[in-house]
């Protein structure tokens, strides 16, 4: 399976270069104010793309996701949204889910520890690919400012339930791939902190 995985595009999706594959990921942060109307030109943007397999979760820029989540959902017809839920394709089980520690009061924003813990409690054994919108902590979570803003809660969750693949990006300084062995991490963000589009979307190839 050909995974092409994207994030943190905020409106900009048609100035990336998407390359074909079996699915495509989307991360959060699909929009940049979080209006419906965001939410309808992304959905038809994915109507243009070849990917027999899509799925979609919101991010901290995703405010509509978070106070109209049904209208969102009848909007997206040419995805698979997850809002900590799972979805299995070809016998891979997929699992989704928007929340990240507090960040300036934005979207699916949580405190950390047993609030967003309970969240990340969620996640059933078994998961193959996790898509998260925040870093576990120390993975992919640097900021500009040298801040290392993953979550310790999620990194512990993942390191018990072992998924092959974790795909997540907020922090866009923190795109590109990583693995500690067990789990490959890939902070897929489009774009750099300067809400470029210029970061390539990362391809993995999933196999059994």
């Amino acid at each position: 399976m050909k995974i092409v995985a994207i994030s943190d595009t905020h409106g900009l999706h048609r100035s990336i270069e998407i390359p074909g594959g079996d699915l495509l990921i989307h991360a959060g942060d699909l929009t940049h104010h979080g209006t419906l109307d965001d939410v309808r030109e992304f959905n038809d943007f994915l109507g243009t793309l070849p990917h027999p397999h899509k799925i979609v979760i919101a991010g901290n820029h995703d405010f509509c996701f978070e106070s109209d989540r049904k209208t969102c959902d009848e909007i997206l017809t040419n995805c698979i949204y997850l809002q900590d839920q799972e979805v299995t394709i070809d016998g891979v089980k997929f699992y989704g889910s928007p929340w990240q520690p507090w960040f300036y009061d934005w979207a699916f924003n949580l405190e950390r520890g047993p609030e967003i813990r309970a969240k990340w409690d969620q996640i059933p054994e078994g998961t193959d690919v996790l898509i998260t919108h925040g870093p576990p902590f120390g993975i992919g979570d640097l900021t500009a400012r040298g801040d290392q803003a993953g979550c310790q809660d999620l990194l512990e969750m993942v390191e018990g339930i072992k998924p092959k693949v974790h795909i997540f990006g907020h922090i866009h300084e923190g795109y590109g791939v990583t693995s500690n062995g067990v789990t490959t991490f890939i902070n897929a963000s489009s774009c750099d902190h300067l809400y470029q589009p210029v970061n390539p979307p990362v391809v993995y190839e999933y196999n059994e």
